[in-house]
């Protein structure tokens, strides 16, 4: 079942507000959008990065974390800040130039352009066009070039075997993602972003009067653990790292790499991960939708939620092995996602 009434986007609300028509209003209301779309992001993910991370990793490990600057250490984001952009960018000899420079800025552009679709709350989203979620896995999927590009344009050999890594990994997993995903489309009937949130939205069961939404998470919870699993592979963390694997390759595509350049590499690390947890809320947990709270406050707490859930896989799930890594991607997640998509598409055809 789907819906034709197309969500109100942020860019025409913004174009509304400031009284402009036509393409003048479209660009301007992009604009701005996309500037503040892109801030959000960046703002969650600086206190994801040095701040979240070390706490959430800290509790795991019974240990204290930071502590000192500002509430329960949250200010150490603006020292940290500075401390990794003021030190000296290293050029290694023979790094491959103008690439070794692209690589770096490729990587969180990638994540950010796939922002671009997704639903945040009521009014809240970019664009919605109706190839909407295979325009999120295509802006996710332009991080597999930057990684290349880092790994072969470092002259590092550690740094080659973490791009061919990389790549090995999102071809592995990206196919049983798309798969999976795939399999909600089929439920949904539409690739659109704001269609597949509205079907989630109606009511799948009552219970002592209590109304259970058509989350895709309820009606396949099958599809639901594979996506979550492929889709941390496709991020890079455990127990899929292996494209960084430091006790095995330093620190893989991103070992020649200091100062601003690596610290875009580890935005787009860290904004990747809210846009793998973004897209599985959009596909499997109503979006936005949630009750009492705004809109906006249940897609924050939802993108949370899978941080934290690889942050406890980063910290409590041991890596695997190469072999092992893509054994499971094409011997089990890719015929499970296959067997997945057809019996959904049988459950349809039936029901329909």
């Amino acid at each position: 079942m789907t819906t034709t009434l197309q969500a109100t986007t942020l860019p025409d609300t913004i174009s509304g507000l400031l009284g402009l028509e036509g393409v003048l209003g479209d660009v301007v209301g992009g604009l701005i959008g996309a500037f503040i779309i892109a801030n959000i992001m960046l703002i969650t993910t600086a206190i994801a990065g040095p701040w979240a991370k070390r706490k959430i990793t800290a509790a795991f490990g019974d240990r204290i974390a930071v502590n000192r600057i500002g509430p329960f250490g949250l200010l150490v984001i603006i020292p940290d800040a500075v401390r990794l952009m003021s030190k000296e960018l290293i050029v290694p000899e023979g790094v491959d130039r103008p690439a070794w420079d692209l690589a770096p800025m490729i990587i969180p552009f990638s994540a950010l352009l796939g922002f671009a679709v997704i639903p945040m709350g009521s009014g809240i989203q970019l664009a919605d066009p109706e190839t909407g979620l295979a325009f999120a896995f295509a802006a996710a999927s332009i991080a597999s070039l930057g990684l290349v590009m880092s790994g072969y344009a470092s002259n590092n050999k550690f740094s080659l075997i973490g791009a061919l890594r990389a790549v090995a990994a999102n071809i592995a997993y990206e196919i049983p993602l798309v798969i999976t995903a795939a399999s909600v489309v089929i439920f949904a009937g539409s690739l659109r972003m704001s269609e597949i949130v509205a079907v989630q939205a109606e009511p799948l069961l009552t219970v002592a009067g209590v109304s259970i939404p058509t989350w895709f998470a309820f009606v396949n919870p099958f599809a639901f653990a594979l996506f979550i699993i492929a889709n941390l592979a496709e991020i890079g963390r455990n127990p899929f790292d292996i494209p960084e694997a430091p006790t095995e390759i330093v620190a893989g595509y991103q070992t020649e790499y200091s100062s601003i350049y690596f610290v875009l590499i580890y935005l787009g690390e860290f904004i990747h991960i809210f846009l793998g947890g973004a897209i599985a809320a959009t596909l499997f947990l109503g979006g936005p939708a949630g009750p009492v709270l705004p809109g906006f406050i249940w897609f924050t707490i939802k993108i949370w939620a899978f941080f934290l859930f690889t942050q406890w896989a980063r910290s409590a799930v041991p890596r695997l092995r190469v072999d092992q890594f893509l054994e499971i991607g094409w011997k089990g997640m890719l015929v499970l996602s296959f067997a997945n998509l057809v019996l959904t598409a049988i459950i349809v055809g039936v029901i329909a």
